[in-house]
């Protein structure tokens, strides 16, 4: 099989994937959610009390080790398949231009 075709193949199905993490993995950025009590636009009745609002931090400590270290090494995996494959396509071409000259 033509290694530029399992390439694209390749791409493809990594294109996908990233389109269904996107899709269901992440959720969505325009839910809406009804105001509470106090907040702006809000009117309360007079002798009401409101509750304390309560903040929900996004992000505690940062990303762990182990996980810094994961992106690391599927980054190097993933070049270093690329330099290969970029290499054996231009070895074949070359051997191919050479044998028919």
């Amino acid at each position: 099989m033509n290694p530029i075709r399992r390439i694209r193949r390749f791409a493809t199905v990594l294109a996908g994937l990233a389109a269904a993490l996107a899709a269901f993995g992440v959720p969505p950025a325009l839910a809406v959610r009804p105001p509470g009590p106090g907040a702006p636009g809000v009117t309360t009745p007079p002798g009401t009390i409101t509750p304390p609002v309560e903040v929900h931090t996004v992000v505690v400590g940062g990303m762990p080790g182990w996980q810094i270290a994961l992106i690391a090494i599927v980054a190097a995996l993933l070049a270093a398949t690329l330099a290969v494959l970029v290499d054996r396509a231009r070895t074949t071409r070359r051997k191919a231009i050479a044998a028919s000259a």
